[in-house]
């Protein structure tokens, strides 16, 4: 079965305001010659280009999604938050959390990034595809129920998981999010329960600065459902596998899930301007397929991966684009133009091995 890609043009048509990189302009902060945040189109759109330029679009099911529901909405977000977010988004746009401005039909925008999420989840549960991608925007594993912060104003991946159990479509789910920048959101929304397993690596306390931390497992029935790796800032490549082998993996396999979905972010990539870590298109796709692999021995290979963060037009492209060979199998193939600087750049011997020590004393910690 071939591997679907969901996508739609309005998505990209978000809008983040009069900011400079993360500071709302005036006083001291100068805009920006390019403007507003730096969760922009251009890295979703030039990712969705190359795909074309090479030719890996053709090999996928290129599909799109209808917006999410109201009711979906609602299985995740109070009708309050809703209400107050829709009256913003018709009359101008606004800002309701934290760093999360939007404009004028900004609500309806939103609720197509969810949807495409929706969409991407049922298709796969329904078997009529193994895997698929859903390129959201903008991202939302940062928002809590009636709290956006980090750019994401509705939680993409926790709607579309509500709305497959709403279908009796999922039983247990695993969310694997690998975005440089904690999933606060979804572990909020699901750290009280046992048949969703949260696990988020990322840089310890870059954003937010005060969640993430080891001790986190979970609340009540949730005990232990919920899995934080923090790393130090400049773990690179062989840090990030040695991370999935020893925690990520093992843990989503003892869960036995019946589908895996990846918080997917480009952010942890070398020359990311919101991070400090070194990962490369090459990190992303290694991960991809190890992710693929175990899908295929514990859920029949049902894996859905959902574009979050990655703010370097640049780089953002290639480490997509290697993640979406691993997951198509294709041997369409964007040659890295950074592999070899970034290859130098890495943290080298003493530090790999220094990191190591540090992951596997975490997963000690984690009864790994």
């Amino acid at each position: 079965m071939t591997t679907a890609f969901f996508w739609d043009e309005r998505t990209f048509w978000h809008g983040g305001g009069n900011y400079a990189f993360t500071m709302p302009v005036g006083g001291l902060v100068q805009p920006l010659a390019a403007g507003g945040l730096p969760e922009g189109p251009e890295t979703k759109r030039r990712l969705k280009n190359l795909m074309d330029v090479t030719g890996l679009t053709k090999e996928l099911a290129v599909r799109s999604g209808d917006g999410a529901t109201q009711e979906d909405l609602l299985r995740v977000h109070p009708e309050s938050y809703l209400t107050e977010f829709k009256r913003l988004s018709d009359t101008g746009g606004g800002e309701l959390g934290l760093r999360t401005p939007f404009g004028a039909g900004g609500f309806e925008l939103c609720r197509l990034s969810a949807g495409l999420a929706v969409s991407a989840v049922e298709a796969v549960l329904k078997g009529e595809h193994e895997n698929a991608y859903a390129l959201s925007r903008p991202p939302g594993h940062h928002c809590l129920p009636d709290f956006p912060n980090g750019f994401c104003l509705l939680a993409n991946i926790a709607i579309a998981i509500e709305a497959a159990k709403a279908k009796s479509l999922l039983g247990k789910v695993a969310v694997l999010d690998w975005d440089v920048h904690h999933g606060n959101g979804t572990e909020a929304i699901f750290y009280d329960r046992d048949d969703v397993l949260t696990i988020s690596l990322h840089q310890q306390h870059n954003y937010p600065l005060d969640t993430g931390d080891l001790a986190d497992r979970g609340r009540g029935a949730g005990e232990g459902c919920n899995i934080n790796l923090p790393l130090p800032a400049g773990a690179g490549h062989a840090a990030y596998l040695h991370a999935m082998e020893r925690v990520a993996l093992p843990a989503i396999r003892a869960f036995n899930p019946d589908i895996i979905i990846v918080a997917c972010g480009f952010d942890a990539s070398a020359i990311d301007p919101l991070a400090r870590m070194l990962a490369t298109a090459d990190t992303f796709r290694q991960m991809a397929l190890m992710t693929k692999s175990l899908a295929e021995s514990v859920c029949d290979g049902k894996l859905v991966l959902v574009h979050e963060g990655g703010y370097s037009e640049v780089y953002v492209p290639f480490c997509g684009h290697a993640t979406l060979e691993a997951l198509s199998g294709s041997r369409i193939t964007a040659p890295d133009p950074f592999e070899k600087t970034f290859d130098i750049r890495q943290p080298g011997s003493r530090f790999d091995a220094f990191l190591k020590a540090e992951i596997d004393h975490m997963a000690g910690e984690l009864g790994l």
